[in-house]
């Protein structure tokens, strides 16, 4: 009786220890599924275009990973549930924020073109102060021309990669607006110098 009463006891015991192993184990499946929707979520673009929403994922992600370091695994099952939905939400904004990028760019981009366009005009008012600047201007008039081109390009297939094509044009615009005012204060410094050596030259005839 006494030996059915101890063997009744370990099996409880046995039985147990099985229930709570079982519960105990690695949420593998769950930690794949996350890290699947991750990866998705950055090939999509994701780090581009819904920064906001992938790093908010990442942190429920990171929370994961430390709780099933810790083998705190129920925990870490409903944390890398939740890091999935958040990577899965971050994907789906891909889309919104890459028309958003496109936009801007288009609108830097319409920026850029406008100040060109004037940049063209002012060196037909100074014809003259622009013969040394002739070859130059031509040079990088063929390559603004050329790189407007490929900025258009560029923000049609990945509008946050062409914000160095952008940036390069700007410098181009910038370089050429600071030369051309610099030779519209040219002549007038001249004139302004000759008008008060006039007087002096004159005292000197006396």
């Amino acid at each position: 009786m006494i030996n059915g009463r101890r063997f009744g006891l370990i099996f409880v015991v046995l039985a147990l220890l099985l229930v709570l192993g079982g519960c105990a184990q690695p949420p593998e499946a769950e930690r794949q599924a996350a890290k699947g929707a991750m990866d998705a979520a950055v090939s999509g673009g994701a780090d581009k275009y819904a920064v906001a929403d992938l790093d908010a994922a990442k942190k429920v992600w990171e929370t994961a990973e430390s709780q099933m370091n810790e083998k705190k695994y129920k925990e870490a099952k409903q944390s890398y549930i939740e890091a999935k939905a958040a990577f899965e939400k971050a994907g789906g904004a891909v889309e919104a924020g890459k028309k958003a990028a496109s936009d801007e760019a288009r609108a830097v981009l319409a920026s850029i073109e406008s100040a060109w366009k004037k940049l063209e005009a002012k060196t037909k008012t100074l014809a003259k102060q622009m013969k040394n600047k002739k070859g130059a201007w031509v040079a990088d008039s063929q390559a603004f021309t050329e790189g407007m081109a490929k900025a258009r390009e560029m923000i049609s297939a990945d509008p946050a990669g062409a914000k160095p094509k952008l940036d390069e044009l700007k410098a181009m615009v910038d370089k050429w607006d600071n030369i051309l005012k610099k030779m519209a204060a040219a002549p007038a410094k001249s004139s302004a110098t000759k008008k008060a050596k006039k007087p002096a030259i004159k005292r000197a005839k006396k």
